[in-house]
This record gives structure tokens, sequence and C-alpha cells, in this order.
């Protein structure tokens, strides 16, 4: 059975919310969190054909909004050792649409070895909410996940993380650090910076063993 692996869950969870990388008023906002623990080397992410940043990003990076105008973009993610993932994302104005790239084993077929693909997750947000939400993303090989969440008043708040699924609940913390739990075991509390979405992403490393990281949002997001 898959756990959770202690003192390196959350490799990507800080007070500071992260930034924008540029700003485009004209187009939307594409954001990627790497969680390709597969093959060597960085992950490369290029839209439209084009590098996003040349030297790569590290298992468990997320970045802030990358602006591009509105439109189809083609995107494609490639790793050395895994199979390369493409999709495309219809952007919207002002809409951030968030990438989440994880590896997937492919069965051996008559003419093919068994190999590792790249597939990518995507989350488009909706309708915009008041106060504060935590919304829990899950690309682990687990089929579900338990996770758990601390109000103020001391409360737990559960609920069960599907795997490719998306599940919110109420933020009812107004200030400090929200404890969490999952699959049973705590993980680095949410720090409160305000209203928002707080999104915790829950993904495997090359071991098996779920990792977790968070960014804030300002929408509910669905996927898409």
């Amino acid at each position: 059975m898959k756990t959770i692996s202690k003192g390196i869950l959350i490799l990507a969870f800080t007070i500071t919310p992260i930034l924008a990388e540029s700003r485009n008023a004209a187009g939307g906002f594409i954001r990627m969190v790497n969680a390709v623990a597969m093959g060597t080397g960085k992950v490369t992410l290029l839209i439209d054909g084009d590098s996003v940043r040349d030297k790569g990003y590290k298992f468990g990076d997320a970045t802030g909004g990358i602006a591009k105008s509105s439109g189809a973009r083609k995107i494609t993610i490639r790793r050395e050792g895994v199979e390369e993932g493409v999709t495309t994302v219809n952007l919207d104005k002002d809409q951030t649409v968030t990438l989440i790239p994880f590896a997937e084993k492919v069965p051996a077929s008559d003419t093919k070895p068994a190999f590792h693909k790249i597939m990518i997750l995507r989350l488009r947000q909706t309708a915009p909410e008041s106060g504060r939400t935590v919304t829990f993303v899950s690309v682990s090989g687990i089929p579900e996940i338990k996770a758990d969440v601390q109000s103020e008043d001391g409360k737990w708040t559960s609920v069960a993380v599907k795997r490719l699924g998306v599940s919110n609940m109420p933020l009812n913390y107004s200030q400090g650090y929200a404890p969490v739990k999952v699959a049973g075991e705590s993980v680095k509390p949410i720090p409160i910076g305000g209203d928002g979405n707080y999104v915790m992403v829950l993904y495997d490393d090359a071991e098996g063993k779920v990792q977790s990281l968070y960014f804030r949002d300002f929408k509910f997001l669905s996927a898409d």
C-alpha cells in the first residue's frame, strides 16, 4: 500500500502566494504544476512550440500565471525517458488554466514494451467565490484519498478525493495555519493569506509515495 512520505511532503508549500510570471490583459494565463516523477532531468514546457523556461522545471515546481493571448494554445510537456504529453488549451480572456502533467505507465503490447507517458490533467476556473475554500486535486495512482481539514473550532471535516478528480470544501479558518491530513497523516498546514481558493495537489513520487503542494487561486476549479 502506498504511504505518505513524511518530511519531504509538500515540496512546494510556501507562505508567499505564487505571483504571475507576466501579465497580458488581452489574454489569459497558463499555470503548470509538475508532477512528472518518472524519467530524468527537468521537465520542459512548450507553448505553441516555444520553450517557456530554458532551464526547465523540477519535480514539484508550480509556475505562476504564464500570460498568453486568447485562443487555442498547443501545450507540449517533455522529460527525458518519458513519452511527451501534448494537449490543446482554449484560453479565454482573464482566465487561468492549470495543467498538471504526471507520468502514466502504458502496458506492453505485441509490438511495444511497457513505457511511461506524460498525461496532462487540465483544470479550468469556474465562477468566483467569496471567503475561503480548499480544493483537493489528485493525480496519484491511489483511486481515492481521504483528506481532512480542521476548522478554528477544532472540528475536522473530511472529503474523498478521487483520482483525476476535484473535491471542494469550505475553509473555516480566518488567520494562522489550517491543519490538514492526507490519508490519515498530518501534512504541513495551509498558511492563510486572505480570501481565495486554496488548491492542494496530491501526486506520487518515483517510489509511489504521495506528495502534495498548494497554490492559491481566486476561483473554483473544475476538470476540463
